[in-house]
């Protein structure tokens, strides 16, 4: 039988938590990160933890230190702001994007529904669904292109999907408020691919040029499928980042 893995070191949790500040946006390059002596005063540990958990921050090349200034986020970060990185902080400061980033909606409205949609939303091929994109774009620069699809149903009941207009309280919130319905978890499928015509033009991409793909799947309590989303990232934008116990 699989054994239960332990808790995290006490160290390498401060790292993820620090982590996901960046990740998120919180943090942004060139911000200070917490000192050991205030990161032992915040979290009640020894500086040797402490200092633990900035050296793994600087291992994963999240951070760097200078001389005799403190510790800051590296200038030449640039992660992706993945979907539940954008979860995490809106549910924290009520923002989707940080002030560096912004969104604009694209297309709105209904649409033929891809095959490989209606599976995953649980239609029948063919059908028609909602379909919302948007490009976001990171210091006036894009960074990402997404498609968001909703069943005939979820329309219905959220009309404000099929205007291209942002929802400032994000648009799960509004669906989940519409709906009634909660999302519980998500599910991300991860490859790449060559960009399509439309992706290099919103994406400034060169031909021919990949991209990172991201099908993302959110679920209510009931295993139903809420939100189905495809983002394309372009190639300098690429991030894999997980840390997990071997033992």
């Amino acid at each position: 039988m699989p054994e239960i893995q332990q808790v995290l070191p006490k160290y390498m949790q401060i790292a993820n938590y620090v982590r996901d500040q960046i990740l998120r946006g919180d943090l942004r390059p060139g911000d200070e990160v917490p000192s050991e002596r205030q990161i032992a005063a915040d979290w009640s540990v020894a500086r040797p933890t402490a200092a633990r958990a900035l050296e793994a921050l600087r291992q994963q090349g999240f951070v760097e230190s200078r001389q005799g200034a403190g510790t800051f986020v590296r200038d030449r970060m640039r992660p992706n702001r993945l979907a539940r990185e954008r979860y995490s902080r809106a549910r924290d400061t009520g923002k989707i994007y940080p002030e560096n980033e912004r969104a604009e909606i694209v297309a709105a409205g209904s649409a033929t529904v891809p095959d490989h949609v209606a599976d995953a939303l649980g239609l029948t091929p063919g059908s028609e669904g909602v379909r919302r994109q948007r490009v976001i774009y990171a210091d006036d620069q894009p960074v990402e292109i997404s498609t968001a699809w909703y069943a005939p149903a979820i329309g219905d009941l959220a009309p404000k999907l099929l205007a291209r207009e942002r929802l400032r309280s994000g648009t799960l919130s509004y669906v989940e408020q519409a709906t009634g319905r909660q999302a519980r978890y998500a599910r991300d499928e991860v490859s790449a691919r060559l960009a399509t015509p439309e992706e290099r033009e919103r994406l400034g991409l060169a031909e021919p040029s990949a991209v990172l793909l991201v099908r993302h799947v959110v679920y209510d309590g009931e295993d139903r499928p809420l939100e189905f989303t495809e983002a394309a990232y372009p190639p300098d934008r690429w991030a894999f980042e997980a840390t997990y116990p071997l033992a």
